[in-house]
């Protein structure tokens, strides 16, 4: 099997014609990873295709679900108090909370970026396959909680005020947007190494159902890794220094968002290991499969 490459820090340096180079490698990779973009069902030919495949195998829970009201009265929003929730039932809400900032975030998204037959600079069409590789990803979240017999399970709208935020957020000039769409990506992969350092523990007693979260978790956080490396790869010099700044105050605002996370995931850690985020930790077999940057590859 073929050695991995030695890699260097997210927030490596780079030039504007690498950057211009890593783009066009990228467009033809996440072609080749996800297929064809079926724009009216926001989806891609081979994401549905693999959707297909699990669903065409499910796998749920040998028991029930031992308190379904609970998730239900919680999923949306925190009605009861945290430290009295079992920790299934908070890891999934978990799930289901940070699942929902992100479809809100797409939809908004995906209105105000051209469609594939506008689209005039390779920049646009990574654009829209991105955002259909992350509708994609809400799909595979939901299989999860239909693993766990979860069928009710509704996207809500967030509040009025966060709509409008994320419709407005890709409106803003690229030079300010870019940062911040970087640092939410570095924080999915945070976010989705937590969730799956969690599974085998948190469902000892349903190893079949753990084993199908991580499966649809892999799913993601392949796409995830490939996402980072496209939008570190917007950012300049002072693009960089800005995220860097901002990667803690964000990682906070958002994550107390979610008030399950303090009870789940030392957050003060999740920030500093993503200002140091080198993919070196991330299993060979999901590095295989994704992309990164080359002036994230360390030379031989």
């Amino acid at each position: 099997m073929t050695q991995l490459p030695k890699y260097l820090s997210i927030f490596s340096p780079s030039t504007a014609s690498e950057r211009k180079d890593n783009f066009d490698i990228y467009w033809n990779f996440t072609q080749e990873h996800s297929g064809e973009l079926l724009e009216q069902e926001q989806s891609l030919s081979k994401k549905k295709a693999k959707l297909d495949s699990f669903q065409s195998q499910p796998v749920q829970l040998r028991q029930p679900f031992q308190n379904p009201d609970a998730f239900y009265r919680n999923y949306v929003q925190l009605q009861d108090a945290a430290k009295t929730l079992d920790r299934k039932t908070l890891l999934l809400t978990c799930i289901y909370k940070f699942a929902r900032h992100e479809w809100v975030g797409i939809t908004g998204a995906w209105a105000a970026t051209p469609d594939m037959a506008n689209s005039r600079h390779v920049t646009d069409k990574i654009s829209r396959y991105h955002l259909a590789e992350e509708f994609s990803h809400i799909r595979l979240f939901h299989e999860m909680f239909l693993t766990f017999r979860l069928d009710q399970v509704e996207w809500v709208p967030l509040s009025f005020t966060l709509r409008k935020v994320y419709e407005l957020f890709p409106k803003l000039p690229e030079d300010l947007m870019s940062p911040f769409a970087f640092v939410t990506e570095l924080m999915g992969i945070m976010f989705y190494r937590r969730v799956d350092a969690l599974l085998d523990e948190v469902f000892a007693d349903e190893p079949e159902a753990a084993a199908r979260l991580r499966e649809l978790l892999n799913e993601i956080t392949i796409d995830e890794l490939a996402h980072i490396g496209q939008r570190r790869n917007y950012l300049g010099a002072m693009g960089l220094k800005l995220s860097q700044w901002m990667t803690p105050a964000l990682f906070r605002m958002f994550f107390h968002d979610i008030p399950e996370t303090a009870l789940l995931f030392d957050l003060e850690l999740m920030i500093q290991e993503a200002l140091v985020f080198d993919y070196s930790e991330i299993p060979a077999p999901l590095m295989r499969k994704t992309w990164i940057p080359s002036y994230c590859i360390a030379p031989a």
